[in-house]
C-alpha cells in the first residue's frame, strides 16, 4: 500500500493512505474549489478520515516506513 507523508503549518505530520500524485491532486482540487474546502484523506495507521485545509500544507512526500 502506498502512503504519503504531509507536513502541516502547525508542525504536525500526517501519514495517509494513497500515492503521492493522488494525495497532491486532492489538495490541488480542494485549493481550486471554494474557500474552506477541505481535502479528504485517510490516515494510514488508524484508517480515520481526515479533512485537511490545503492552505495548511507545507509539503508532501512519499511516505516512509
Amino acid at each position: 500500500m502506498d502512503t504519503t507523508t504531509i507536513l502541516l503549518a502547525t508542525g504536525e505530520t500526517l501519514r495517509v493512505k494513497g500515492a503521492l500524485d493522488e494525495i497532491a491532486k486532492a489538495f490541488e482540487n480542494a485549493a481550486r474549489s471554494s474557500a474552506g474546502t477541505l481535502a479528504w484523506v485517510e490516515e494510514s495507521g488508524s484508517g480515520e478520515r481526515l479533512g485537511v485545509a490545503p492552505g495548511q500544507v507545507v509539503w508532501v512526500r512519499t511516505g516512509r516506513d
